[in-house]
């Protein structure tokens, strides 16, 4: 693979280029869905925008204290080898204008860092020690057309660059998401400084419905050049196919660091170019991580830097003074808040991570992510996810949480806890016991034994990984079909007479609530439940008032459908009688069966087994 170093004009470079291009002025969405002003905003006047070009009436003022207008000097000044930023723009009009540089700290307060008046055609240039924001802080810009309109564009933020500077290559993963996977590439396609700095584009498809049959792909595949790359392979989940983009990467060229990338995130195109900027001037090699931007809701934020709490097999934990689930153009994350590690929606990983700490373990889904990150930060590598860097990625909380995917979370968070912390297997059978006792008095007695299925096969040890996770798979798509209340029917024509349906709201959470769920198991041995058929909103949906009923339809998720459920004594004991083996079974073995893993970790992260995988 080709490595170019780069001009701030974009061009390649034969000589090492004295600033390095980290950001740009961005002032449209990549989708119509995307509200403009987490780019740039008015604050006086009007105006118009194209995606990177801003059009000010006479009078106007902008501003980019916005999401994506930020520079997250905070970050730039922990974690990097920058000094001192520097913001170019041109300016073109009739009249006078002025532009500021502000800068705020971890409590949101404004202060001018400096500022600029002129007039006419000028490039303007203002520049900022890196000094004053090592807890928070950002640095955006302010532009007035003071008396005639005011065209502003090449918003440009650099910085000294770097010896040499590394490109990237964009590994993504899809799977029979063929149209988003097309579009997500179509998204890489449309910038051509995007494009420069990136290396090579891996799509893994590991469906049936093949990305490369689009249309749009097909339009898009020729402005890439022999950068692209078709992979087919089995479906070996989100972590196969990942992998299989670090796999071949690496085989062609050890010195190119990866992003990966989800098939059905919104593309911003300039995240891309944010991260590798970011990665090429960290004082060590560093994961950095986009923030995820909600898709259905999309000026909100997940979380501005997530956890793992592998005691309790935890993860997504917010970091303490992270946002979480907010409006970001509402409020801007002014602390700097460091990770643990970042999702995979969008994730750079330097190359020397994969170097020395080889490549993700085969657990097919969930978790894969997390632990690569954990690994890594073992070996000595952070994580940071950047603000003002992000995609948008399907709102989490419009997944019904009783899903197959919740096997491969019990079973492969039962495995990253065993090949990074001693498991307390005494406190995580108190903690499977709640778990699992709440589902059966909630009647969701598909997700108790999808949950004690995955307790098991983490049991089996290490064997449970040979194929990559297929087989798994279908066992458990195949155990939950038993279980009725797995099942999502259309609200319309569910299997109820609507007639008989009455709706129960909850009431406030109560206070006592092992007290409550002992009750309730009692009332529901003993038959003392209220009969009938009742219907449940999904935010009722609470173990403790659903266990008042015996016979309850429940509004999914999604939002799509509805699920229902039905007391049923006899496998409420019978998965009960399971509990408890399965829970001895986990004090008794459980410290052994972690061992096996980590004596099994070497070989099962090693490119001779996922080339086995691969069938190659």
């Amino acid at each position: 693979m080709n490595k170019p170093e780069f001009l701030e004009s974009g061009a390649l470079a034969t000589e090492v280029a004295t600033r390095l291009l980290v950001q740009r002025g961005v002032f449209v969405g990549m989708s119509p869905i995307v509200n403009d002003d987490l780019y740039v905003a008015f604050s006086k006047g009007a105006g118009d925008r194209e995606r990177h070009t801003l059009y000010l009436d006479k009078g106007a003022r902008v501003h980019t204290n916005t999401y994506f207008g930020r520079f997250a000097a905070s970050y730039w000044q922990r974690w990097t080898t920058v000094t001192e930023v520097r913001v170019s723009l041109r300016a073109a009009g009739s009249g006078r204008f002025r532009v500021r540089l502000v800068a705020s700290d971890i409590a949101g307060h404004r202060r001018i860092v400096g500022a600029v008046s002129g007039s006419g055609d000028q490039t303007v240039e203002l520049s900022s020690p890196l000094d004053k924001f090592l807890d928070g802080g950002a640095l955006w810009v302010e532009i007035d057309a003071q008396d005639a309109p005011l065209t502003v564009d090449q918003l440009e933020w650099t910085v000294a660059a770097p010896q040499t500077v590394r490109p990237v290559a964009i590994a993504i993963c899809t799977f029979n998401r063929a149209d988003d996977c097309a579009q997500t590439v179509a998204a890489l396609a449309s910038d051509d400084r995007v494009l420069e700095v990136i290396d090579a584009v891996y799509v893994v498809d590991q469906g049936t419905d093949l990305v490369r049959d689009r249309a749009l792909y097909g339009e898009v595949a020729p402005r890439f050049g022999d950068k692209l790359h078709y992979v087919r392979q089995p479906n070996l989940g989100g972590a196969g196919g990942f992998t299989r983009g670090l796999y071949e990467v690496t085989a062609t060229d050890g010195h190119v660091d990866v992003i990966l990338m989800d098939d059905d995130i919104l593309c911003e195109p300039e995240t891309v170019l944010r991260l590798n900027a970011f990665a090429n001037v960290t004082v060590e090699p560093t994961l950095v991580g986009a923030q995820m931007m909600f898709l259905l809701n999309p000026d909100f934020l997940n979380v501005g830097a997530e956890d793992v709490n592998l005691a309790t097999l935890q993860h997504g934990q917010k970091v303490p003074k992270a946002l979480r689930n907010t409006s970001m153009l509402k409020k801007n994350q002014e602390r700097r808040v460091d990770a643990g590690y970042n999702a995979w929606w969008t994730c750079l990983i330097p190359a020397e991570v994969v170097a020395k700490v080889g490549l993700p373990i085969p657990i097919f889904f969930q978790w894969d992510d997390v632990e690569y990150g954990v690994r890594a930060r073992e070996a000595g590598f952070v994580t940071v996810t950047l603000p003002n860097a992000a995609v948008w990625h399907a709102d989490f909380y419009w997944k019904d949480f009783d899903d197959w995917a919740r096997y491969f979370s019990t079973r492969n968070s039962l495995i990253v806890g065993a090949l990074h912390s001693e498991l307390d297997t005494k406190a995580l059978g108190r903690m499977f016991f709640r778990q699992i006792s709440e589902f059966l008095v909630g009647m969701q007695y598909g997700l108790a034994a999808t949950t004690l299925r995955g307790i098991e096969d983490f049991l089996e040890g290490p064997k449970v990984l040979q194929d990559g996770g297929i087989e798994a798979m279908a066992a458990i798509r195949a155990e939950r079909a038993e279980y009725p209340e797995t099942v999502k029917h259309d609200a319309a024509t569910a299997p109820v007479r609507s007639a008989d349906l009455t709706t129960r709201r909850s009431g406030g959470e109560p206070s006592a609530m092992r007290l409550i769920l002992i009750k309730r198991a009692v009332d529901q041995w003993f038959g003392r439940t209220q009969h009938g058929l009742v219907n449940v909103p999904r935010e009722d949906a609470h173990w403790w008032h659903i266990s008042l009923f015996d016979h309850v339809v429940v509004t999914d998720a999604s939002q799509s459908g509805v699920r229902i459920r039905q007391r049923d004594k006899g496998k409420a004991v019978a998965l009960l009688r399971r509990t408890i083996r399965v829970l001895r079974r986990l004090r008794e073995d459980g410290a052994t069966v972690a061992r096996q893993y980590r004596d099994a970790a070497p070989q099962l992260t090693s490119r001779e087994n996922w080339a086995r995988l691969y069938g190659e």
